[in-house]
C-alpha cells in the first residue's frame, strides 16, 4: 500500500472517530440539560422555578436540600409573585411556576391559545395569618370585621375593640397570589366574581416580609402573610368565622383540620410532558423528605 493510500485510510478512520465522539457528546448533553416543558434525562439537568413570594423561602430550601443529594441537578429559584410565575410558564421561561392560588380562567385560556397544557401540582397547605403590632390590644377579629377593615368600611381601631387611631391597611400587590386569595375569600366571602375591592388607602407592599417589617414598627398597621412568615415579635390574630364563633389561632394543626377560616393549598404548575428531571423533583417534594421541609418552615404538609 502506498504512502498516499495509508494517509487516506488514516484520515477516514480519524473522521469516523470524530463523528462517534460528537455523537456521544450530544447524547451526554441530552442527559444533562432540561428544556422547559420538554423531555429530558433523569440523571441530571437544570430546573427554573419562578413565582409566589409566599413560597419563595420554602422553594429555596426544597432546592437546596434536593441538590445536596442530587448534585447533578441545578435548581434556580426566584420570586416575583404567583402571577409572574404563571406568566412565565405560559411564555416558556420557567419549568415550574410557584403559585399560592389557582390559575385564573384567563390564564388557562392564554395557555390553551399557545397550545400549552398546564398541570396543577398541589405541594403544601398554608394559612393566611392576619398580623398586627405586638402592642395592639386587639387579639381576634371576625371574617366580617376583616372584610370591613380591608375594604375601608371600618377605619378606626376603637370600632373593633382597640385603642383609638386610624387603621393602616397593609396589603400585597395585585400580582400576588396572597392578595388575590385574601380578596376573594375575605373581602368577597368566597365569591370569585365578587366586586369588593381593597380600600384605596391600602399600602401595597412588594413582599410578605415587607408587611412583617412594617407591622413591627407601625402600631396602627394590619396586614396578612403566609403562616411561615409569622414571627414572635408581631401578633397573629385569632380569626372567627362569624361573630358568634370562637376565634381560631392560625397554626399548622388548625389549617390541616380545617378549623382556621383563612387557609389555602399551595401549587407548583408545570407543562404537560415536563422533563424527567422536573418530574423526579416534584415526586421528591410531595414525598416524606419534601414534606418534612414544609413542616420545618412552618407551612402545613399535605398529610398528617
Amino acid at each position: 500500500m502506498t504512502v498516499k493510500s495509508l494517509t487516506r485510510v488514516f484520515a477516514t478512520f480519524l473522521a469516523a472517530g470524530l463523528m462517534i465522539a460528537l455523537a456521544f457528546a450530544a447524547i451526554g448533553c441530552g442527559d444533562q440539560n432540561s428544556t422547559t416543558g420538554g423531555a429530558g434525562g433523569s440523571k441530571g439537568g437544570s430546573i427554573q422555578v419562578k413565582g409566589s413570594d409566599t413560597m419563595v423561602n420554602l422553594a429555596q430550601m426544597w432546592a437546596e436540600d434536593y441538590m445536596k443529594d442530587n448534585p447533578q441537578v441545578n435548581i434556580a429559584v426566584t420570586g416575583g409573585g404567583s402571577g409572574t410565575g404563571i406568566t412565565a410558564i405560559i411564555n416558556g421561561t420557567t419549568d415550574i411556576a410557584n403559585s399560592s392560588r389557582e390559575m385564573k380562567q384567563k390564564e388557562k385560556d392564554d395557555a390553551k391559545a399557545k397550545g400549552i397544557e398546564v398541570v396543577e401540582n398541589k405541594v403544601a397547605l398554608d394559612g393566611i395569618a392576619v398580623v398586627v403590632n405586638k402592642d395592639n390590644k386587639v387579639s381576634e377579629l371576625s371574617v366580617d370585621q376583616l372584610a370591613d377593615i380591608f375594604s375601608g368600611k371600618i377605619t378606626d381601631w376603637k370600632d373593633v375593640g382597640g385603642d383609638p387611631g386610624q387603621i393602616v391597611i397593609l396589603s400585597r400587590e395585585s400580582n400576588s397570589g396572597t392578595h388575590v386569595f385574601f380578596k376573594e375569600h375575605i373581602l368577597n366571602k368566597g365569591k370569585s366574581d365578587g366586586k369588593v375591592e381593597y380600600a384605596s388607602s391600602a399600602l401595597l407592599l412588594p413582599s410578605s416580609q415587607a408587611i412583617v417589617d412594617e407591622v413591627k414598627q407601625n402600631p396602627k398597621g394590619i396586614g396578612y402573610v403566609g403562616l411561615g412568615y409569622v414571627e414572635s415579635n408581631i401578633k397573629a390574630l385569632k380569626v372567627k368565622k362569624d361573630a358568634a364563633s370562637t376565634g381560631v389561632t392560625p397554626t399548622a394543626a388548625s389549617v390541616q383540620d380545617g378549623s382556621y377560616p383563612v387557609s389555602r393549598p399551595l401549587y407548583m404548575y408545570t407543562k404537560s410532558g415536563a422533563s424527567q428531571t422536573v418530574q423526579d423533583y416534584l415526586t421528591w417534594i410531595t414525598g416524606p423528605e419534601g414534606q418534612k421541609v414544609v413542616e420545618q418552615l412552618e407551612f402545613v404538609p399535605l398529610k398528617k
